[in-house]
């Protein structure tokens, strides 16, 4: 009994906050339902847009699994009769988007689960120089590693143990600068360079189909001239910020003979292993067929969905059902989930409705181009920091802000870029980004160290999204 009695008492705080969640979603739908406040819209408007409200409040504060919350909510779209059908209220999850990034998730679990990211990590870092060199080097593999691995987190989490032995070989003190630099590379700026490409990450997906819905369609090369340069900049710019701010160490040196890095994991020396030379060149044959295909109009999910296929037959078993298990299918369901209402959004002409209803009451028409610009951009970065993974915040902010650039004639294809890299570069809260989670638990942070550094690579990423805007998309759009 004694050790029942305090677990009761831990679990309580967090029973109550859930209860009080589900009830203020239950009491704004009845509002809703049963009084119909914003009488400037239609009933199905008002019914389309509560239920988005509902879908926000129970993502952000998590009272179910977002499996639960998700499908909650697109039945409710069929409940209240905001659509027609029940296929229609899941029309989100019949999306590419879904499989495309669910074929990611995998290839990126079989690299990891192969040992290939902890393989290249080890070679290419240079243990024996200085701090501020390896710091250098594991800024610029962080940015390679980021071509065959599209998880920030697991890239993270493949260079932590490497990022201890080269503390401890330097025998630099707790805290020091090369640490905390390094966990603030690991953690903010690592996850900038998923953006390059447009199967770099969840974030790049979602603003990817977006785009081609709302905009037009981008090839995967068109994205790859778009966007490269302007990431690199950032990323290049943020990773030298952290290393200025932290002042890490450009003289000590140890013995090249003693260090044990290269060592550390069997993955790091020797031959390829079978699976390892097969992931790499299925992942080679992806990228490839990803280049070839934008010329020839092949749907980018086909070669990520064949690699899925090769390295799951019999015989090779690099992907078995505990991967498909272990994906991350709560994530999965509020995307789709988040698709569906959004289409119900559109369907209604709620979007636009409630645009014009802003219109009406703030002079937006009396703003010059910039500011309108700053002022979309400023609205992305306060829903941002209300959510725990940039590609949420992007499906959610992104349709509302791409339909104010239509209306008061703002390119909307820079826009959605611009929207990307900010929102992409901003963490101010521990859990905006699961990286700086990770980082943030195994490393020397504090959440004031999070916050900082996370307002630096805002503010570096409105400069680079202000050049490319003015220069750089100009000449290659």
């Amino acid at each position: 009994m004694t050790d029942w009695l305090p677990d009761r008492g831990l679990r309580t705080p967090e029973l109550s906050s859930q209860t009080v969640t589900l009830a203020a979603a239950a009491a704004l739908l009845l509002a809703v339902v049963g009084l119909h406040p914003v009488s400037v819209l239609p009933v199905r408007s008002q019914y389309a847009l509560s239920v988005f409200v509902v879908a926000l409040l129970l993502w952000l504060t998590k009272p179910v699994p977002y499996a639960i919350s998700s499908l909650a909510c697109v039945s409710l779209l069929y409940a209240l009769g905001v659509v027609d059908s029940f296929e229609a209220a899941v029309s989100g999850f019949t999306s590419s988007l879904v499989y495309f990034l669910l074929v990611l998730l995998l290839l990126g679990n079989a690299v990891r689960s192969v040992g290939l990211d902890t393989r290249l990590a080890n070679r290419l870092l240079s243990p024996d120089s200085t701090p501020r060199g390896t710091f250098r080097s594991i800024a610029r593999n962080v940015l390679v590693l980021a071509l065959f691995m599209p998880s920030a987190m697991a890239r993270a989490v493949a260079f932590i143990p490497i990022v201890e032995e080269v503390t401890a070989e330097f025998d630099l003190p707790a805290g020091s600068g090369f640490e905390r630099a390094t966990y603030l590379l690991l953690g903010h700026v690592n996850p900038i360079a998923s953006m390059a490409l447009m199967t770099g990450g969840g974030m790049a997906l979602v603003t990817s189909g977006i785009l081609a819905t709302s905009v037009r369609p981008l090839s995967w090369v068109e994205w790859a001239v778009l966007m490269v340069p302007p990431t690199v900049a950032l990323y290049a710019l943020a990773a030298a910020a952290a290393g200025l701010l932290n002042a890490v160490d450009g003289d000590s040196t140890i013995d090249s003979g003693g260090s044990e890095i290269a060592d550390s994991s069997p993955a790091g020396s020797g031959e390829l292993t079978r699976e390892q030379g097969l992931v790499a060149a299925v992942m080679a044959g992806t990228v490839l067929a990803w280049v070839v295909g934008s010329f020839v109009g092949l749907p980018e999910i086909l070669p990520a969905v064949a690699a899925v296929t090769v390295l799951a037959l019999p015989g090779v078993d690099v992907i078995d059902a505990d991967d498909v298990k272990g994906l991350s299918w709560g994530v999965l369901f509020l995307i789709g989930a988040t698709l569906s209402i959004l289409d119900a959004l559109e369907a209604t002409r709620t979007i636009a409705l409630v645009v014009d209803l802003l219109a009406r009451f703030v002079p937006f028409e009396a703003f010059s181009h910039w500011q309108l610009v700053g002022l979309l951009l400023g609205f992305a970065v306060a829903v941002r920091v209300l959510f725990s993974t940039g590609s949420a915040a992007i499906v959610v902010i992104l349709p509302i802000v791409l339909r104010f650039a239509e209306t008061f004639g703002v390119t909307r294809l820079y826009l959605g870029l611009a929207v990307l890299l900010v929102v992409g570069s901003t963490t101010i809260l521990p859990f905006n980004t699961t990286a700086v989670l990770v980082s943030l638990d195994r490393g020397p942070l504090t959440n004031r160290d999070v916050t900082l550094f996370g307002l630096v690579t805002m503010g570096l990423s409105l400069v680079v999204v202000t050049l490319s805007w003015l220069f750089y998309w100009p000449l290659v759009a």
